[in-house]
């Protein structure tokens, strides 16, 4: 993504970009300016080619290829092409059918409450964190969201992971970023 932006102030035309699910990991304001970046760099007379399942994605480009049907042995053909508005009506095409709202992903009526047990992290500062503390319950799906940047992986990868794996599995090759204590 630094080299992409860099490609902006190069200010190269007719260069073909091609890029692999680049909005992978981002938050939605970052997500905003990459596709912002991207349409900069078509604007620059660049083509610009995305593997892409994001909704703003698919919405903001000028050309839509669909291939499935299904993924695997199931899939392998175009089944939709055409402007946003064309392959809103494919028939055959799954990503029409989300897109077009023929198909949605259903929301839990009801979400799992959580129970007495739950892992508190305390005084991590690892990055950029600044001295958080964050309770998760036991036994429920928790997401952790925000910026890219905001200190997601740091909290959850670089700290909580470590400590646990270092607390259950005994690892000692990565140490954790620090933190204060943790209860749970």
């Amino acid at each position: 993504r630094i080299r992409l932006a860099s490609q902006i102030g190069a200010g190269l035309v007719g260069v073909m970009y091609v890029l692999d699910e680049p909005s992978i990991g981002l938050h939605q304001r970052d997500n905003e300016r990459l596709l912002k970046t991207l349409t900069h760099l078509r604007d620059l007379g660049n083509t610009v080619i995305v593997v892409e399942h994001d909704e703003d994605a698919i919405r903001a480009a000028d050309h839509v290829i669909d291939i499935g049907p299904g993924a695997g042995v199931h899939g392998g053909q175009i089944v939709a092409q055409g402007r946003y508005e064309d392959i809103l009506d494919a028939e055959g095409s799954l990503t029409a059918d989300y897109l077009s709202g023929r198909k949605a992903i259903a929301i839990p009526e009801q979400r799992h409450k959580p129970g007495k047990q739950w892992l508190t992290l305390s005084g991590a500062t690892g990055n950029n964190l600044k001295d958080v503390e964050v309770k998760l319950p036991i036994g429920l799906m928790t997401c952790v969201t925000g910026v890219s940047g905001s200190g997601k992986s740091t909290l959850i990868n670089d700290t909580l992971f470590r400590i646990a794996h270092r607390e259950l599995n005994k690892a000692t090759v990565t140490e954790p970023a620090p933190y204060k204590k943790i209860d749970g």
